[in-house]
């Protein structure tokens, strides 16, 4: 079995050195020590969500936290072509759903967008507490999952923010691929960037009504590509988490 993940601040973890000794402190040595209760010689890794893993084993369990023998010291790289997951608003939990598989899938980023046919609306302290929310959703599948690397979670973009960011991938040498029930082309068969460091993969999912005409027609106009993922409708929940598995095993990062 992996080891438990605890996360610490990013930055935190570059001067710890093999055979030093590492102290988990803060809420995360509360969850380690008190409410995990893990024990001298437990394994326990420790990420800042930047790349950075430590491999430990729990030497000691105190009032200050838990204190580990630091076995390994890992920089895990960033992906050659980044996963990002647009996520249109949806209604109940529906949304944070899909991010928090995306996050277990390995997206790079998750950045909310309020579609022409989102039946829920960021606005005010309601888009601060909702990001923060989704932020908090990222955070804990990043640990269930045990990756070093967090998702970015973005500032919830309208539907000019998100023509003018498809814009920009497209220009980078990314793609921008929006699922569509009536598009022909098959995601499994579209052509995906060349491998380099920065390029990204922009996968866009609408919300439960859908994605209005005049929206991909937009993002068309700005170098988007409409895709089906197969012959069912899946779910505003379900469709970009399994639109990024099958691109993540595309580009071999399942292998």
């Amino acid at each position: 079995m992996s080891a438990p993940v605890f996360l610490a601040e990013q930055g935190s973890l570059h001067g710890a050195t093999v055979g030093s000794t590492y102290l988990l402190d803060g809420a995360e040595g509360r969850h380690a020590g008190v409410v995990q209760r893990r024990a001298p010689g437990e394994r326990v890794d420790v990420v800042d969500g930047a790349g950075v893993r430590l491999r430990g084993v729990v030497l000691a369990v105190d009032a200050t936290g838990v204190h580990l023998e630091v076995r390994e010291h890992v920089v895990e790289p960033e992906p050659e072509i980044g996963l990002v997951l647009v996520q249109a608003l949806a209604k109940g939990d529906r949304d944070e759903l899909a991010i928090e598989a995306a996050t277990e899938v390995g997206a790079d980023e998750v950045l909310p967008w309020q579609a022409d046919r989102s039946i829920v609306v960021w606005r005010g302290d309601r888009a601060a507490k909702s990001r923060a929310r989704w932020v908090g959703t990222v955070r804990a599948a990043s640990k269930q999952s045990r990756r070093a690397r967090m998702p970015v979670v973005g500032t919830a973009v309208d539907g000019a923010g998100l023509v003018a960011r498809v814009s920009d991938t497209v220009a980078g040498g990314g793609t921008a691929l929006v699922l569509h029930e009536d598009a022909h082309q098959p995601l499994a068969t579209v052509r995906l960037p060349s491998a380099r460091t920065g390029a990204q993969i922009l996968v866009v999912v609408g919300p439960e009504g859908g994605i209005s005409e005049r929206e991909v027609s937009a993002l068309e106009g700005a170098g988007a590509q409409t895709v089906r993922l197969g012959p069912h409708v899946l779910r505003t929940s379900t469709a970009g988490p399994v639109a990024l598995a099958l691109l993540a095993q595309r580009l071999g990062y399942w292998g």
